[in-house]
C-alpha cells in the first residue's frame, strides 16, 4: 500500500509539473503572437482569469488579426497567466528571453534579472541593471510603464525608482561590474562596507558613465 501511495503521489507531482510546463510554453507562444498580431495594451486591460471569456473577448472586440484556434488559445493563455509573472518571489523570466543589449539568455542569471515594460506593452528582460540602464538611456523618448530590479539579498522584485544601488563593489554580475540593487539604504550600506563599494545612489542619479 505504501509503495502504491508513493507511485500515485509521484504520478500526481509529475503530471502537475508537466501541466505547468505546458502552460508556461503556451504563455510564451501567446506572448510572441501578441507582439505581432494583437493590440497588446488592450489585451493587458483584460482582467478575467476565465480562459473561455478571454477568448470570446479577443474575438468579439477584434483585438488580434486572423488567429486560428490554437493561436487564439495561446494568446488567451498569455492574457490570463502573464500578469502573474512578476507577483512571484522573484522576477519570472521566459526561458527563451534574451537581453536586448548583450543577447544573453536572461533566465540563466536569476540573481541579476532586471525587467522593463515599454509603452507598447513589450516585456524586456535584462541580465543585470547595467544593461537595463543602457537600454533606458538608448531610448530617451520611451516612457517605460514598469521598471523592476532584483534585490541582491532576497531576489524579490523592486521598483527600480525606489531602490538603492551600490556602485564600484568587488561583486561582479554576468557582464562584469554592476549596479547592485537593494530595497533599503541599510542593506546597501552593509553591502558597501563588506564589498568595498564606492557609492550608494538612487535611480535618478545613475549616469551613463557608470555603465562602461
Amino acid at each position: 500500500m505504501k509503495s502504491l501511495f508513493i507511485v500515485s503521489l509521484f504520478f500526481i507531482i509529475s503530471s502537475t509539473a508537466l501541466m505547468a510546463d505546458k502552460v508556461d510554453m503556451l504563455t510564451q507562444k501567446g506572448a510572441k503572437i501578441a507582439e505581432v498580431k494583437c493590440d497588446k495594451p488592450k489585451l493587458e486591460q483584460i482582467k478575467s482569469d476565465d480562459l473561455n471569456f478571454v477568448e470570446k473577448k479577443i474575438k468579439d472586440e477584434s483585438l488580434c488579426k486572423r488567429l486560428n484556434k490554437q493561436q487564439l488559445k495561446a494568446v488567451a493563455t498569455y492574457v490570463v497567466h502573464h500578469k502573474h509573472l512578476h507577483t512571484a518571489k522573484n522576477i519570472q523570466v521566459p526561458k527563451d528571453a534574451k537581453c536586448p543589449i548583450c543577447g544573453m539568455f536572461v533566465a540563466k542569471y536569476p540573481k541579476w534579472v532586471a525587467f522593463m515594460k515599454d509603452s507598447k506593452g513589450h516585456d524586456l528582460y535584462f541580465d543585470g541593471v547595467k544593461d537595463m540602464m543602457k537600454y533606458y538611456f538608448n531610448n530617451p523618448k520611451e516612457k517605460f510603464e514598469t521598471i523592476l530590479v532584483s534585490d541582491f539579498y532576497t531576489l524579490k522584485p523592486l521598483n527600480a525608482k525606489q531602490a538603492y544601488f551600490v556602485i564600484g563593489s568587488n561583486v561582479y554580475g554576468p557582464m562584469g561590474e554592476e549596479l547592485i540593487p537593494f530595497k533599503t539604504k541599510e542593506d546597501a550600506e552593509v553591502f558597501m562596507q563588506e564589498h568595498y563599494g564606492k557609492k550608494i545612489i538612487r535611480f535618478d542619479e545613475i549616469k551613463e558613465d557608470y555603465l562602461y
